[in-house]
């Protein structure tokens, strides 16, 4: 059953910039957005038609932000099993409980890849600083140690040389439990958005190719380039996951390419991505109208590339003693957009991202490049 348009209400668990620019997709199509966020004046705050100020683990909030919406999602993998619960009493949750019950917990997430037949790489899961020692001795160094939950872009994670880091790591993560991953030898990272309705309707957005550093993606290109093979089996995986998990919403599949040939599944995210902040320009269907398409229950969009597009993080290392970079100057380069998220410039958080269009993926790149240098230059 669809949202009535306009006038429908979608309630969003995280108020970040996922969820500021959510709810401008849904505006055009005459649906109202309320968030719950711990901060009255998140990235969402100035677009919302509401924020309900409440901790991710508040019951009674979360409750009232399911009483208050005709459909509820999470923009944000930090959410208790109560409030989920809570908000679900109101209205459909969409993705389901379960799905982020196994992505949220990384080790579940791999044990769930892994007996589903999906194709991942070397792992072991701690417990314990004995289990970490152990399962760094078992694996081939070196090794990236992740806490099973919480962190993202680089955080609350480690790469491991030697048996003896070990320790060390155990302790820089709280001693809390742990995934130890073989690093790989990368040919190329790119991701899969996949979009599923209510109906079982699904539509795959083309391969981003992504390069990171330090756990940020640093850039992002659509289309992604890549072989003919590579891209169909990554469309095939992410098509076949978000089948058996029942998607109901978005799922975005982020893949690594090895040098012996495999695509391998590095992690899940039911929500949308980084990865695909370019689509909107790139792309018939940008992913967060898609997103508010699959959460109302209205048919899906096309997903047809349009144009080749470079994305860039801004973080919030590029302000100099308060003052912001030239973004005049960025802007001054043809087919260049920019995205700010409202955010306070903090290092290493993401605080908007920067897009270059062309005719080609190479001579976006350039203008991409282009727009990055002038921006950095001295006023």
């Amino acid at each position: 059953m669809s949202l009535a348009l306009p006038g429908g209400t979608i309630g969003l668990l995280g108020g970040g910039q996922l969820g500021r620019m959510t709810a401008m997709a849904a505006r055009p199509l005459g649906l109202r957005v309320i968030v719950l966020d711990p901060d009255a004046q998140c990235a969402a705050a100035g677009v919302a038609d509401h924020v309900i100020v409440g901790a991710f683990d508040d019951v009674a909030s979360a409750r009232e932000l399911g009483q208050r919406a005709d459909v509820v999602s999470y923009e944000i993998e930090r959410i208790a099993p109560a409030a989920l619960a809570a908000a679900a009493e109101g209205a459909p949750l969409r993705p389901g409980a379960g799905i982020l019950e196994i992505i949220q917990d990384r080790a579940a997430q791999k044990r769930w890849l892994e007996s589903n037949g999906f194709p991942i790489g070397p792992w072991r899961a701690a417990t314990n600083a004995a289990e970490l020692r152990e399962a760094v001795a078992a694996m081939r160094s070196p090794c990236r140690v992740k806490a099973a939950h919480g962190g993202y872009d680089g955080r609350a994670q480690m790469r491991v040389v030697s048996q003896g880091d070990a320790e060390a790591a155990w302790e820089a993560l709280g001693g809390r439990a742990c995934v130890v991953e073989q690093e790989l030898q990368l040919v190329s990272e790119c991701s899969v958005l996949v979009a599923r309705s209510p109906a079982g309707e699904l539509k795959v957005h083309p391969p981003a190719r992504n390069w990171h550093e330090d756990g940020i993606l640093v850039r992002s290109v659509l289309p992604s380039g890549l072989p003919a093979r590579v891209t169909a089996e990554a469309v095939a995986l992410a098509t076949d996951l978000a089948t058996k998990l029942g998607v109901e919403g978005v799922l975005v599949v982020e893949c690594f390419s090895v040098e012996d040939g495999r695509l391998l599944i590095n992690e899940l995210a039911p929500r949308p991505h980084n990865s695909y902040h370019h689509s909107g320009v790139a792309c018939a269907t940008g992913q967060f109208e898609q997103y508010v398409r699959a959460l109302a229950g209205l048919p899906l969009g096309a997903t047809t590339l349009v144009r080749p597009v470079a994305l860039a993080n801004l973080l919030g290392d590029l302000w100099r003693d308060g003052k912001p970079p030239a973004f005049e100057r960025a802007l001054a380069v043809p087919g260049v957009k920019l995205e700010l998220y409202g955010k306070e410039p903090r290092p290493k958080r993401k605080v908007g991202h920067l897009m270059a269009a062309g005719d080609t993926v190479e001579q976006a790149l350039e203008r991409l490049e282009r727009a990055l240098r002038a921006m950095r230059e001295l006023a």
